[in-house]
């Protein structure tokens, strides 16, 4: 989206118009997108592989007044709850990143190839490729554009 970020975008619908329904459909199932989907007034989560007939179901439910979560995602809910959190995670996967991890992200999405990263820090290649995997695991998000988009997103950096 081009000027604000799906967060931006369903609190500025829900503040315009209240009583109107969001239901998100993305490739994020980690928690800290899911926790900032609701608190931003999402009234469903639904991940973009659902089928057909979920994404009816959701759609119906929600215009019903209920809440839909995709069942792949309310596993991660339904586990925050029984482990005493009321809300999913109070540490976003991003704040449990290293300020090593950070400054890696950084770069990648500054369009640096591992080698360059490796050389610029004074550390082995291996050691690069090892963070880079540890973010894409930490942050749930499986190449260099997810990754890239993520940190502009948080602002490492700017957009183009």
């Amino acid at each position: 989206m081009p000027r604000m970020n799906g967060m931006e975008a369903i609190k500025e619908i829900k503040k315009l118009q209240p009583g109107t329904k969001v239901v998100v459909l993305t490739v994020h199932k980690a928690e800290e997108y899911i926790l900032s989907a609701l608190q931003a007034g999402a009234d469903g989560y639904l991940l973009k592989d659902a089928t057909h007939a979920e994404l009816v179901m959701a759609i119906k439910k929600v215009l019903g007044g209920k809440h839909y979560i995709s069942s792949e995602i309310s596993e991660k809910v339904i586990e925050g709850y029984l482990e005493g959190r009321k809300k999913l995670k109070s540490k976003t996967s991003f704040e449990t990143l290293t300020s090593r991890e950070r400054q890696i992200l950084k770069l990648i999405a500054e369009g640096y190839k591992n080698k360059e990263i490796a050389d610029d820090l004074c550390i082995s290649i291996k050691t690069v490729e090892k963070h880079r995997a540890n973010l894409m695991e930490k942050l749930d998000l499986h190449n260099a554009q997810a990754l890239t988009a993520f940190a502009i997103e948080r602002g490492l950096v700017p957009k183009e």
